[in-house]
């Protein structure tokens, strides 16, 4: 049975992914950071819940080493949004900071402490970015941090594709869409559900061969 690890899975993409990870027979191990949010109701024999912060070092150190089995499957999904200031005058430089940490770094850190058990089965390594940190596509402006987060992760992920490819481990960059959930907001026009389909089926095509490709969750290629 394949083994999947999901950071940020108590709500939204994150909990639909370990819904469905469920459903294709995986054994589950999923993260949150204080609240269970939806997992407090799903119950099944192969779903394994961490309270973990991926922010802390050995927070993320300890959890990895309950689980006793290679990993498959990583996907760093945990993220938060900014305060979408209207001006430069209006930035928070404190929260620009925690944006950062969990948006850009947390997934390397999370990655690194995760490759010895991803490389003994040739394992995956999927991080949930956004079409916001395309620096080709940023016309609107606006969201600093958010997109300056995201264009970090994408950097960072690109760095590390071949170091990670010699060692058996793909990776992938994957937009999930405009969602609706508590942070794409009640606008969007995409459910959760189709759009963790189609991240599923991308991550079944990902390969060594195409380690380190940036596409939406319908497979499309994006700028970067």
């Amino acid at each position: 049975m394949s083994v999947a690890f999901v950071t940020g899975a108590n709500r939204g993409i994150g909990f639909e992914l370990v819904r469905q990870l469920l459903e294709q027979n995986y054994t589950v191990h999923a993260t949150y950071r204080s609240n269970r949010g939806g997992l407090e109701d799903l119950s099944h024999p192969n779903l394994h819940c961490h309270q973990m912060d991926v922010r802390e070092s050995s927070q993320v150190k300890t959890t990895l080493e309950r689980v006793s089995a290679p990993i498959d499957l990583l996907i760093n999904n945990a993220g938060i949004a900014d305060g979408r200031w209207a001006s430069l005058e209006e930035i928070d430089f404190e929260i620009v900071s925690n944006v950062m940490e969990v948006n850009a770094i947390a997934p390397v850190r999370v990655t690194q402490c995760a490759l010895p058990m991803l490389a003994k089965n040739g394992g995956k390594v999927v991080m949930i970015t956004s079409l916001m940190g395309s620096i080709e596509d940023c016309a609107s402006g606006r969201s600093y941090a958010y997109r300056a987060s995201k264009t970090a992760l994408n950097m960072f992920t690109t760095a590390m594709k071949s170091e990670l490819q010699e060692v058996g481990v793909a990776v992938m960059l994957v937009h999930p869409g405009w969602v609706e959930t508590d942070m794409g907001g009640p606008n969007a026009p995409l459910q959760a559900s189709e759009s963790v389909t189609g991240i599923l089926t991308q991550i079944d095509g990902q390969t060594l061969a195409t380690t380190g490709r940036f596409v939406d969750y319908a497979g499309n290629n994006l700028p970067w």
